[in-house]
């Protein structure tokens, strides 16, 4: 018998138990709920064999309320680094299996250590998100431990990328740490995530309100916006996660990764010169179809699929070159752009200009939405976002105007003067202040009022304005459109666009941030 035998068995024994997570029992319950276990979760986010704990032997201090002798697996998050993608990333999963995953002083610190190494070595961030709530137990400790986490992330932000997996319920105070993320995935069977839970919140006529409605996907993929990717279960939002890893780089010192790719930059795309289907642009149609014919084939990544669908965002690869994409959607509310869709453009544009990303936009936008419902929300203000987050940019800016660019919005889908290095348009393109029916209607209004055929004379006015105004080539006579370009060579301009900008530098004066309209 070896002089270390006991010491070696001890140290088995309790790491055994740190692996059996919340005990049997526990775990058998998280399967029956369709969810896996914390560490099964990491082992599929990251590649095989490369992840490392640390922290496993962490645990709370607390001796009230039955604390004393209470063992808690890890703390309820399995902390540590591994690599996705050949590329390494920091990772907190908690487990719902060790007394609910709930979030303590020591569940806290494991967070911070997470969100502050993350930040010193240049590695993104992944948190999964699957906790009972705060640990009623430790009282103010549990309290002061969501402040050190919340400040660790927000002082990461910008840095490196941060990513939340909601897999399971996230409520109370806890539930701003995902939505604090740059991008929150959501299971759509198995994530919840409010600031209350249903025990607290009744409908206006006091009826109960199920978890799923007040705290699932339709909640907040569709009418709050806090979450931007949705996954069936935790599998997949897993294998989502490793995707949109795959488009950003490290930490805001590098370029995203650039890959190979036989999709050939100068692919001309024929079915362009007939893809809109009115030239007076009056017939809705849908933005995805031109989105996936020009990027590399089969690269589009959706951001916000679910959430104020008259704007599209996403990342998609250009000749194996990461941009985010930008443009309107005809088919939801005409592409206008109202409060959530300026919000969505926003925070897309500024997320990609803090970590090197360029941008590309598609633009065929009538207006902001106006009217009384809109202003009274705020419109202006949200509407400003759209115009700080261009101007702030310093990543190459390129767009492609293929429809309407009108007043506010012509700014707000990005044009040169707002910052764009490039700008090109369509034949089709038409690029004013106002449409023809509109302007005609204020200029010639009392001539009109007065002439023997007012429909008539309206006609022949609003034609003769859209002749001198509703087109791209006045923009282009005065150098705010660079060239006006055939729709099927749009992927070849863009791709050429993309490589002589890869290197643009641009110098600011020093201050803290801008003051954007929150």
């Amino acid at each position: 018998m070896g002089k270390f035998d006991a010491i070696y068995k001890d140290y088995r024994e309790r790491r055994q138990k740190i692996l059996e997570l919340g005990g049997p029992a526990e775990v058998e319950k998280q399967k029956k709920r369709g969810k896996l276990t914390a560490r099964e979760r990491i082992d599929l986010l990251c590649d095989p064999g490369t992840f490392v704990e640390v922290g496993p032997f962490v645990t709370h201090r607390q001796t009230a309320f039955g604390m004393a002798d209470r063992f808690v697996a890890a703390e309820g998050v399995v902390t540590g680094y591994g690599k996705v993608n050949g590329r390494y990333v920091v990772i907190a999963s908690e487990d719902y299996t060790a007394m609910a995953g709930t979030f303590g002083e020591y569940h806290g610190k494991k967070f911070v250590w997470a969100c502050d190494f993350a930040k010193e070595k240049g590695w993104p961030f992944v948190g999964i998100n699957d906790s009972g709530g705060a640990r009623l137990q430790e009282g103010l400790d549990t309290l002061e431990s969501y402040g050190w986490c919340f400040r660790a992330q927000i002082l990461a932000s910008g840095i490196v990328p941060q990513l939340a997996l909601l897999l399971g319920p996230c409520l109370g105070g806890q539930a701003y740490h995902p939505i604090m993320n740059d991008f929150l995935i959501q299971s759509r069977t198995t994530g919840f995530m409010g600031i209350a839970g249903p025990a607290f919140v009744k409908t206006q006529t006091g009826e109960e309100i199920s978890l799923e409605e007040l705290c699932g996907v339709e909640a907040h993929a569709v009418k709050s916006g806090g979450t931007h990717v949705v996954g069936e279960d935790d599998k997949e939002s897993i294998e989502l996660a490793r995707k949109l890893l795959s488009y950003l780089p490290s930490n805001n010192r590098e370029k995203p990764p650039t890959i190979e790719t036989d999709d050939d930059p100068n692919r001309e795309i024929p079915e362009l010169d007939e893809f809109l289907p009115d030239p007076l642009l009056r017939i809705p149609y849908d933005m995805h179809p031109l989105i996936e014919m020009v990027v590399d084939k089969g690269s589009f990544f959706e951001i916000h699929e679910y959430f104020a669908r008259n704007l599209i965002v996403g990342f998609a690869r250009f000749n194996g070159r990461v941009a985010g994409i930008v443009t309107n959607q005809p088919t939801v509310l005409m592409g206008g752009l109202d409060c959530d869709a300026s919000d969505k453009l926003a925070r897309f544009v500024r997320f990609c200009d803090l970590f090197n990303i360029p941008l590309v936009t598609f633009v065929d936008c009538p207006a902001f939405w106006i009217g009384s419902p809109h202003e009274w929300k705020g419109i202006l203000r949200h509407g400003a976002k759209t115009l700080f987050a261009w101007a702030d940019a310093t990543v190459p800016l390129i767009s492609v105007i293929i429809g309407k660019s009108y007043a506010g919005a012509h700014y707000a889908m990005l044009d040169k003067s707002i910052g764009a290095d490039l700008v090109f348009a369509w034949p089709t393109a038409k690029v004013n202040i106002v449409g023809a029916e509109t302007a005609a209607s204020v200029i010639f209004a009392k001539e009109i009022k007065q002439s023997e055929d007012p429909k008539e004379t309206a006609k022949q006015r609003i034609e003769e304005y859209r002749t001198k105004y509703e087109h791209p080539y006045q923009p282009a006579e005065r150098g705010y459109v660079d060239d006006v370009i055939m729709p099927h060579d749009t992927r070849k301009y863009v791709c050429q666009s993309l490589e002589i900008l890869e290197n643009k530098q641009i110098a600011r004066p020093w201050r803290k941030y801008s003051n954007i309209n929150l």
